[in-house]
């Protein structure tokens, strides 16, 4: 390696920074959150730098830079568009051993700036050594977006238990094992729902315990409608740490395959017609893995509220008394409709939206369908494709127009997504050629697929 990686303890310690400008503005922030004191050295300084001075959050010391203002000084940094001045700052610190960096000029630094994460007292640093900058910043920003921002109050609570763990828990082995539990189980689910007292509580209960076999937990989560780019992170950060996967069909492989790669994984979908698993299974198998101290996740295509059942399930893991979370997804109305370019909304088209599912629990009310048929509002209907042809006469005797833009929407977001567009008396008929899984549109709004779709090429009129 080029430059060995260190963090420097700038608390305290004179730091000089050559320029005033707005790049010399950008790593002073920098070094005010590691509480340096900041020296300044520039002709006139940047609106920011002024106000910085005017609070006195650094102190400027001169105009022109002369090599004495190094004595005692830990670091420099020079931040000037002269690059003749730049070398000589860069040449004096040399000559006195002191870490300089010259901005934007790698070979006159003997220390550089990496991209930096901060969840403090987490900080994760990410450097090319000067030759990719660019690289680094967009290396940052992909861990910026998996690190969740609850990590730095995680540590901290951590670092203040740490002693007591020490103490009652003597063995570095259990200790590692201990800490591995909490940081993936109950305490840190707690944390990240900023519920301090009580995962504190937690971690003590787990402390007086240790040794113990510890009660898992579930986390309810939203897959969205196929697109493995459309899982949120929060879903993706559990994902990654449960023990096993509950799944259902309408999970995409894409999606399920960004999973830990030793998680179990049981599928437990259950297709029209077919229910090979029995919803009161499914309901005691998340209560007995996670009784078993497994880190549970239950996986639902698109939300798991909506028409996903995901609410009866949490029922019966929250009477087993069972710590759970629910990570909502990307429903397959807004999805799969996005995809599609059918807004579900447009001022000329559609004020309102409806979601129903095609088909209700045995001995349920049935549809309004009279609220239904009104115009100018637009269904998204849920497993309906077998009802297509009930559906379509209910709302056309209801009076809505037999002449209504439809769309079934199979597979959609995924690679082979495929429309299918037509009118509302001829719903049937595209209901027989759709693939599975499908989602109906019925609404004016289907008329503007033909202008905004953007997605696939399996579109079919």
């Amino acid at each position: 390696m080029e430059y060995l990686p260190l963090f420097a303890d700038l608390k305290r310690r004179p730091v000089l920074v050559v320029g005033g400008g707005d790049i010399a503005a950008r790593k002073i922030q920098w070094l005010m959150h590691a509480g340096a004191q900041i020296r300044v050295v520039a002709r006139e300084l940047c609106p920011e730098l002024a106000e910085i001075a005017h609070t006195k959050g650094l102190s400027w010391i001169g105009k022109a830079f002369k090599p004495a203002m190094l004595d005692e000084v830990f670091l420099v940094i020079a931040a000037t568009d002269n690059a003749a001045l730049n070398t000589r700052v860069y040449q004096s610190a040399d000559k006195r051993h002191i870490l300089a960096n010259v901005v934007d000029d790698q070979p006159q630094c003997s220390f550089i700036f990496p991209s930096i994460i901060d969840r403090t007292p987490i900080v994760v640093a990410i450097s090319s050594g000067g030759k990719a900058p660019v690289l680094a910043r967009i290396l940052r920003e992909k861990l910026e977006s998996l690190l969740p921002n609850f990590l730095g109050p995680l540590a901290m609570l951590a670092g203040a238990w740490r002693g007591r763990v020490k103490q009652r828990i003597r063995s570095m082995a259990a200790r590692r094992q201990f800490w591995e539990k909490a940081l993936n189980g109950r305490f840190a689910s707690l944390v990240a729902q900023e519920r301090f007292e009580q995962a504190e509580l937690t971690l003590e209960d787990s402390l007086i315990n240790s040794g113990q076999e510890q009660q898992g937990n579930v986390a309810l989560v939203g897959a969205g409608p196929g697109d493995s780019g459309l899982l949120t992170l929060r879903g993706l950060q559990f994902m990654q740490q449960a023990d096993v996967v509950l799944y259902d069909y309408l999970v995409s492989p894409e999606v399920l395959e960004l999973g830990r790669r030793d998680a179990a994984r049981i599928c437990v979908g259950k297709r029209a017609g077919d229910h090979s698993i029995q919803q009161e299974q499914i309901n005691h198998l998340l209560v007995t893995l996670a009784q078993q101290g497994k880190k549970v996740v239950r996986l639902k295509g698109g939300d798991p509220f909506i028409f996903g059942r995901g609410g009866e399930e949490l029922q019966h893991v929250a009477a087993a008394g069972i710590s759970f979370q629910v990570v909502p997804g990307i429903t397959a109305a807004s999805g799969v409709t996005a995809y599609a370019g059918i807004p579900l909304t447009h001022r000329e088209h559609a004020q309102s939206i409806t979601f129903i599912t095609g088909h209700l629990r045995s001995g349920g009310n049935t549809l309004d369908w009279q609220a239904l048929a009104c115009g100018h509002q637009t269904l998204v209907i849920y497993m309906g494709v077998v009802n297509a042809a009930h559906i379509s006469s209910q709302l056309i005797a209801y009076g809505r127009a037999a002449q209504t833009p439809v769309a079934i929407i199979s597979r959609g977001t995924r690679r082979d997504q495929r429309v299918l567009i037509g009118t509302l008396e001829k719903l049937e008929q595209l209901a027989q050629s759709s693939l599975t899984p499908a989602l109906m549109v019925i609404g004016e709004v289907v008329a503007l697929h033909h202008e905004i779709n953007w997605f696939g090429q399996h579109n079919l009129v």
